[in-house]
C-alpha cells in the first residue's frame, strides 16, 4: 500500500542537510564550552520542527550519534492525521518490522494512535502479541481506550 505524503518521509535537499549540519556543529560548540545555547537550539528547533534541547549535543553512550541527529533532525516530524485509517497504520507498523531501525516510521505510528507508546507493542510485546503480524499489533493499538479521570 502507498501512504499518503503526510505519512512518508520527505527526501532531504543538500542544501537543508548542510544547513542543518552547520547549525548541529555551531550547538556542539556552545554546549562544549559551557556557553548558553539555548537560543541556537531554538532556532533548529524552529527550522526543523523538532524538540530538540542542549543535552541532545552531549553524545553520550546509548544517545544517537551526531550523524543520528543530523539524519533526525533533516526529517520533518511526522504529522498527527485524525483520519489515519487502519490500513495506513498496518502499512507503517509492516515498514518498522522490515526495519526496526526506522524510528521516523515508529514515530509516525506513536503518533497517529491514542495508545502511549504504541510501537512498545512491536518491540515489547505482551505475550499474546510475540509473533503478531502487523494486523494484530495495529488491532491491539486501535483497541486501547485512556482512562477517563
Amino acid at each position: 500500500m502507498e501512504l499518503r505524503d503526510a505519512l512518508q518521509r520527505r527526501p532531504v535537499t543538500a542544501e537543508r542537510r548542510a544547513a542543518i549540519t552547520a547549525a548541529v556543529q555551531r550547538i556542539e560548540e556552545l554546549v562544549g564550552s559551557g556557553a548558553d545555547a539555548a537560543a541556537a537550539v531554538a532556532a533548529l528547533n524552529e527550522t526543523t520542527g523538532h524538540r530538540f534541547g542542549p543535552d541532545d549535543f552531549r553524545y553520550r553512550c546509548g544517545a544517537p550519534d551526531r550523524e543520528a541527529l543530523i539524519e533526525w533532525a533533516c526529517a520533518a516530524p511526522p504529522v498527527r492525521l485524525p483520519d489515519v485509517t487502519r490500513d495506513e497504520l498496518v502499512e507503517i507498523v509492516r515498514r518498522i518490522l522490515a526495519d526496526p531501525a526506522d524510528d521516523w516510521s515508529i514515530a509516525a505510528f506513536d503518533r497517529n494512535t491514542v495508545m502511549p507508546g504504541a510501537s512498545g507493542l512491536i518491540f515489547h510485546p505482551p505475550p499474546a502479541l510475540r509473533d503478531a503480524t502487523a494486523e494484530q499489533i495495529v488491532d491491539a493499538a486501535l483497541a486501547y481506550r485512556p482512562i477517563a479521570l
